[in-house]
């Protein structure tokens, strides 16, 4: 069975206040002692209002879900021993007055240097998930079948609609902020894995990025992993949604494989096109149209049925078409994370928003 593995992302905030608490170190070392969390599993972000989590390899949703409940717990736990709280949202509702600090490592400081602004603005949290591929050549043929998709997942996973205390009028405004590093957006088609290397051999003889951790695309191979990276998802307020995510991802990556090894060819759509798909999903979530990886403007929830329709047998397969499914239906019922924080928005308040993420989402 393909194995999965999720990375979240959290802010750290002041419980009176809401606003960023820049003591992530702190709150990750705590975390760290306790004897259920190993070191490698609580990591270190580019904020250090932020902290980032890594469940081990899992061969099971079950799995991994249990992992990510264990390491939120923990995390949870060891922020309201120091004073703080997390929150799962993919943006901070609140207005800083002044730019959070950078954690102290060589690479986020040579970034800061480079796009001060950027790294200023960088206090958003994202979910990843790690499919493993039995090769990079098999790697990059998943990469070409998923990328259509991506902007339908980015919409389901919505949940950064507030920025700088007021709405943005996006769904997911993460997605437009990490849009604006050099290597960003949906990758491009590749003719095969030398390509890939190539072009990634390109972009870093530029000087532009200086290591393959700013190949901020949305889907990658990982460099340290036998894995592929999907990077479009805000981070969820419950761990129920970000496990239906990942069991959709692996799915996608699943039926990418099975269609390789047939021989289908991927199904492609002009970069344009997928700009503005992606664009589409990050202004409206679920909540207005979508456009297809066939190029056409149609109901939302029609889209993500039809996502569920290209995936069905691989999640037949992997057993998870009963949780993912009832997991899916709740969230065309109940709407994104950024239709939550929008109506406790309009009903209290930033503060309510807090409140509220904060308890959703930093103890589930």
């Amino acid at each position: 069975m393909t194995t999965v593995g999720i990375e979240e992302e959290y802010l750290l905030v002041d419980p009176v206040t809401g606003r960023l608490a820049p003591h992530a170190e702190r709150v990750r070392a705590a975390a760290g002692l306790q004897p259920f969390v190993a070191g490698e599993e609580i990591q270190p972000e580019i904020s250090q209002a932020q902290i980032e989590v890594a469940t081990p390899v899992c061969a099971t949703l079950k799995e991994a879900g249990g992992h990510l409940l264990r390491l939120r717990h923990a995390v949870a736990g060891a922020a309201e021993k120091s004073g703080y709280r997390i929150m799962a949202s993919g943006t901070p509702p609140f207005r800083e007055d002044t730019p959070v600090p950078i954690t102290d490592q060589t690479r986020y400081k040579a970034m800061q240097r480079q796009a001060p602004q950027l790294v200023a603005e960088q206090t958003v949290s994202g979910m990843h998930v790690h499919v493993g591929v039995p090769s990079r050549r098999m790697g990059t043929e998943i990469l070409n079948r998923i990328r259509v998709w991506l902007p339908s997942l980015t919409a389901m996973a919505a949940n950064s609609p507030l920025w700088e205390g007021r709405d943005t009028g996006f769904a997911s405004w993460r997605t437009v902020v990490f849009g604006r590093w050099p290597v960003s957006g949906i990758p491009p088609r590749f003719a095969d894995v030398a390509d890939y290397e190539a072009r990634v051999r390109r972009l870093l003889s530029t000087g532009v990025i200086d290591d393959t951790g700013q190949l901020y695309w949305q889907i990658r191979l990982s460099e340290n992993y036998p894995t592929v990276e999907i990077r479009c998802l805000d981070v969820q307020l419950r761990t129920d949604d970000a496990v239906m995510l990942a069991g959709l991802t692996r799915a996608l990556a699943d039926t990418a494989l099975h269609e390789a090894i047939s021989g289908r060819p991927p199904a492609d759509a002009a970069p344009e096109m997928l700009q503005v798909a992606m664009w589409q999903a990050a202004r409206h979530g679920l909540s207005g149209d979508l456009i297809d990886p066939a190029g056409r403007r149609r109901r939302a929830g029609d889209v993500v049925y039809g996502l569920l329709d290209h995936v069905g047998p691989a999640l037949d397969a992997a057993g998870d078409t009963r949780e993912v499914t009832s997991l899916v239906h709740r969230l065309l019922q109940q709407g994104t994370g950024a239709d939550k924080q929008r109506q406790v928005f309009v009903e209290g308040g930033l503060g309510a928003v807090v409140e509220m993420i904060v308890e959703v989402g930093g103890t589930p």
